[in-house]
């Protein structure tokens, strides 16, 4: 009896043990049924995914593979074809233009490492000083010709395009382009043998520099800090007084016809005029707003003009100080520049339009004859009015205009017709973020051109003929090592004075013309 009990409990134990191993294999079947449906799943949701970026990323390819095939067509070949036009690398013209090395493209880093080797040298060599030897002379070992060679490190693709029009065209192709294509031909009068002297005292940006009038070796430049330095560059280069006074920025400022006085305007709201024999203030006027240029009249010195944020042009008496005539404009007086008479002034506005305002040289009376427009459509504050009396491509008197994203303008002046301005050509180059100032070159070449200096964002100094639209730069000289904001000829003109954002003076010396 006890043995049966017993065989039953076994025989129960061992069909609930069976029950277990089966119950336990089905669970373990439908595991690995749903893991394979999940991997499934998932790898189907992959490749539509795969599927719908391919169409994104080529969707030429996408519309290849929808298209019908012909009823002789190899579906082998056409699906190999198919996979390598769609594996293919791209052509090498392709990846050099989308390659990039810190924000420049392919063109310009090439030619950036293919530079001299002693290019370091050559150029340290030529701008070596320190705060104690400044405006010392420094000795050239060899032309600045040698240093024409070197590229910038900017991008060759920026700015392309001609467009031409009927009475005016503009040139789009970037500074290193032009410097590139026009190194063969290098025109002789902006040739230049080194640096005649340095100046670095100032700490700060040199906003605004210029030579004394019918005067070869007297120069003066106003920093960032509201300090003035007058220098001479004869020999030996020397400070000969520092003019302290502004609170801020050294906007512009202007030498009467004696080089005796200077009046200069400052971000400050102030107005100085300074004995330059005494190195004192004479005099100052206040005023409401910050001031951006200023000009004494070329021939009744005892008139001074000065533009302000206030969209005024003020007449003052240099005798006095006192106001004698005030207008009204559309907005802030940037820059401004008197034609040779003094009975036109010219005036650039923050919204890139320049005004023609007629001006009484005996009374200092203002009324607008005329409103144009520069060769920019975009509108940026004008840094730079610049009138001459004569142009060898205009046969009569001409007007320069910089703004601050880069155009270059050239006006013909109607003298006749109370300064009417017709523009004659334009130059757009890169924009600037600076207040860079341009200047008419004042050496007239043999062929029919208009040459302008400038100064760049990329440390150089160039040269333009505006005339050109092609291979618009002729020349560049390289020594700064900070962005060019200042530019100023000398009367014997063979010397260019440039100023950067660091605070360095550089005098060049031009080559005799053989």
């Amino acid at each position: 009896m006890a043995e049966a009990v017993e065989n039953n409990l076994r025989e129960d134990a061992e069909e609930q043990q069976e029950q277990a191993m089966a119950k336990r294999e089905k669970e373990s079947k439908a595991n690995s049924v749903v893991e394979e449906e999940g991997g499934s799943t998932r790898e189907k949701e992959e490749n539509n995914n795969n599927g719908e970026q391919d169409v994104k990323v080529d969707p030429e390819l996408f519309s290849c593979l929808l298209q019908p095939l012909s009823a002789d067509s190899d579906l082998d070949y056409v699906g190999i074809r198919r996979l390598l036009l769609f594996r293919k690398a791209q052509a090498g013209a392709a990846r050099r233009i989308d390659w990039r090395c810190n924000g420049k493209g392919y063109v310009a880093y090439r030619s950036f490492i293919s530079r001299p080797r002693n290019w370091e040298n050559l150029l340290l060599q030529s701008r070596t000083s320190t705060p104690n030897q400044s405006g010392r002379w420094i000795a050239t070992p060899a032309p600045l010709s040698l240093l024409f060679d070197l590229d910038s490190l900017s991008s060759s693709r920026e700015l392309r395009g001609i467009n031409q029009a009927r009475n005016s065209y503009s040139s789009n192709s970037s500074d290193y382009e032009r410097s590139q294509r026009s190194r063969k031909k290098v025109e002789p009068a902006y040739s230049f043998v080194g640096m005649h002297c340095i100046f670095d005292q100032c700490k700060v940006a040199v906003t605004v520099l210029k030579f004394g009038n019918m005067s070869s070796d007297l120069l003066a430049y106003g920093a960032a800090d509201g300090s003035l330095m007058v220098c001479t560059v004869s020999e030996p280069p020397t400070v000969l007084k520092q003019l302290k006074g502004h609170s801020k920025d050294v906007t512009d400022f202007d030498f009467t016809t004696n080089n005796q006085y200077i009046a200069s305007t400052s971000l400050d709201k102030s107005l100085r005029v300074w004995d330059i024999s005494k190195g004192l203030c004479v005099r100052v006027i206040y005023g409401v707003s910050p001031l951006w240029c200023i000009r004494f009249h070329p021939v009744n010195n005892n008139f001074l003009s000065a533009g302000n944020a206030n969209k005024e042009i003020n007449v003052y008496n240099f005798s006095t100080g006192r106001l004698i005539h005030k207008l009204v404009v559309d907005d802030e007086v940037t820059a401004m520049d008197h034609d040779h008479t003094g009975q036109l002034l010219f005036c650039g506005n923050a919204q890139g339009c320049i005004y023609t305002v007629s001006m009484d040289s005996r009374t200092g009376a203002l009324s607008r004859s005329h409103r144009n427009k520069n060769g920019s459509k975009s509108k940026s504050p004008v840094t730079v009015v610049q009138y001459r009396t004569f142009s060898l491509l205009a046969k009569g008197p001409v007007l320069l205009t910089c703004t601050q994203d880069g155009s270059l303008s050239f006006f013909s002046v109607a003298l006749e017709v109370q300064g009417y301005l017709t523009l004659r050509c334009s130059l757009k180059l890169t924009p600037r973020v600076h207040r860079i100032r341009a200047s008419f070159c004042p050496l007239l070449s043999l062929e029919k051109g208009e040459f302008i200096v400038a100064g760049s964002e990329d440390s150089n100094v160039y040269f333009y003929d505006l005339t050109r639209p092609r291979h618009t730069c002729v020349n560049k000289l390289q020594g700064h090592s900070s962005p060019v904001i200042g530019i100023a000829w000398n009367y014997g003109e063979n010397l260019l004075a440039s100023s950067d954002s660091s605070g360095m003076v550089i005098v060049w010396k031009r080559a005799k013309a053989s």
